[in-house]
């Protein structure tokens, strides 16, 4: 398994050059093309939220891991890694979970309070990509992977997975990308993902595929990028600081806050795991409701 060791490395060594080369680019063409302004407040914030998440995940690593090798250690079968067919496998099986681990991040509360933090930006562009979770051991999106395991996918493999699917990501965080014709249908694309993090009503809470909108199609989740509904990015209501402490953690604050107030256990749960915007009348600002209270033409 050493391969898949120095697999990941490379993936991490392209990584890095897609978001500083592709960062680059794009700066180029928005001062040099358009002639616009670029976010630099914005872009510091991200790259400070990126450094706190590279702290996080090597401090926390030795934790995780050992859940999946346990996992390994008591699969119910064994996907071979020697044929294309189980690295098919490992892809797809990663895709699958991470739609879902995406999708419960915009459905419940606990979860979104992470991610949160990524479409806490009100610009749009590559070094979106930088401005992820800081505190995904504690939301507890790599449960998702788990079964996997049991599955008898290496986690190595899935790590692997997970890094390319991450990866691939990295351009589809552009406005430079317009549509790209039959790929729409299958692939996520930068078209799919502007509106992904639109807060548009017709557009919340959909496209959460990584590399596929195959999942989003079949689960009644996609929606498609409108010329007549122009995207606009980051939260229903606004960040403004530029502080990466304030962005990572303030809806954790908001949660302690709600808490504190929470008249009941089912009070207490709905606040912890209802929809982000949840209220125990019924009268908060969930995606659902805002779609719903929408004029035709929102």
């Amino acid at each position: 398994m050493s391969s898949l060791g120095s697999m990941m490395s490379l993936v991490s060594i392209i990584s890095l050059g897609l978001l500083v080369g592709l960062g680059l680019i794009e700066l180029v063409w928005i001062r040099l093309i358009r002639q616009h302004g670029y976010p630099w407040a914005d872009v510091a914030a991200s790259i400070g939220i990126k450094i706190g998440r590279r702290l996080v995940k090597l401090a926390t690593a030795g934790l995780v891991a050992p859940v999946y090798f346990w996992a390994w250690d008591h699969r119910l079968w064994h996907v071979s890694l020697k044929s294309a067919t189980g690295w098919a496998l490992a892809f797809l099986l990663v895709e699958f979970a991470y739609y879902w681990q995406h999708r419960m991040h915009h459905e419940v509360r606990w979860m979104w309070a992470a991610h949160r933090t990524h479409h806490s930006t009100n610009w749009f562009n590559i070094l979106t990509t930088s401005r992820t979770s800081v505190t995904g051991l504690i939301s507890g999106d790599w449960l998702f992977y788990v079964p996997l395991a049991f599955l008898g996918i290496h986690p190595l493999a899935i790590f692997l997975m997970i890094a390319i699917n991450l990866t691939y990501q990295i351009w589809l965080h552009t406005e430079l990308v317009p549509k790209l014709g039959p790929l729409e249908w299958v692939l996520n694309t930068p078209s799919h993902h502007r509106v992904h993090h639109a807060v548009n009503p017709r557009y919340l809470d959909t496209n959460y595929g990584g590399v596929l909108i195959v999942f989003d199609r079949l689960f009644g989740t996609f929606a498609e990028e409108r010329a007549d509904d122009p995207c606009r990015y980051g939260l229903v209501k606004p960040e403004r600081s530029r502080n990466p402490l304030v962005i990572v953690f303030r809806e954790y604050v908001a949660i302690a806050r709600d808490l504190w107030r929470a008249r009941s256990l089912r009070e207490a749960t709905g606040y912890l795991f209802g929809p982000p915007g949840w209220l125990p009348d019924g009268t908060g600002a969930t995606s659902r409701r805002i779609r719903a209270t929408a004029t035709p033409s929102a």
